[in-house]
């Protein structure tokens, strides 16, 4: 948890690491598309932090709702995720579903800066695998994990300040608003809730504060 709470509260060091979250973020938007049946045409990490999903099919409906949806939950999604697979002792799972997961974003990446990014991530990941002695694996992982769970919830803040501080009105929260009768605002709250739900959630599972 210490190491999260210095990879995601130090400005310096976010700056960095906010492109793993950006990358998560983009594979929620990409693994839903593809699961709700819609058509994945790429995805762009771009140096900023920002990134870009784009499918296509129906442009209303639960399939589009929950494509978009996805991006903010899924590093809470994932995060919960790997806690409990290494809690019950399947580290090696949760790092081959990672390396699975990178693969196959390197087919859809359409920008030079987001194919660096996944490549080096998948590298890591593949070395951990390989190379790391499983005391090693455990740690990373764990680390990772709790990152991400941690970074969740500051997305979802980051979200609410940008949309105060710019008009421009094209964040997954304000797509949500125009498929959806819910306000941005709501929307906004909703990924907060979730996400620190899945914080509580993993510090409850593995008694972190006991």
């Amino acid at each position: 948890m210490a190491t999260a709470l210095v990879l995601v509260v130090l400005p310096p060091v976010w700056r960095t690491t906010r492109h793993l979250v950006t990358l998560v973020h983009e594979a929620g938007h990409a693994v839903v598309a593809v699961l709700t049946g819609r058509r994945l045409n790429g995805i762009r990490l771009h140096s900023d932090t920002s990134g870009l999903t784009v499918s296509s099919g129906k442009p209303r409906g639960a399939g589009m709702i929950a494509t978009t949806a996805a991006g903010y939950l899924a590093p809470a999604a994932l995060g919960l995720g790997s806690v409990l697979l290494i809690d019950a002792g399947h580290t090696p799972w949760a790092l081959y579903a990672g390396l699975a997961t990178l693969a196959l974003m390197l087919l859809y990446i359409r920008n030079w800066f987001g194919l660096v990014v996944v490549a080096l991530s998948a590298l890591a990941v593949g070395l951990l695998i390989w190379k790391a002695p499983e005391r090693v694996q455990d740690f990373a992982a764990l680390a990772f994990a709790w990152f991400l769970l941690v970074a969740a919830p500051r997305m979802t803040l980051d979200l609410w300040a940008h949309r105060r501080r710019v008009r421009t009105r094209t964040t997954d929260a304000d797509i949500l608003a125009r498929l959806t009768i819910l306000p941005a605002a709501v929307w906004n709250t909703i990924f907060l809730l979730l996400t620190l739900a899945a914080l509580a959630g993993a510090v409850r599972v593995t008694d972190l504060f006991t």
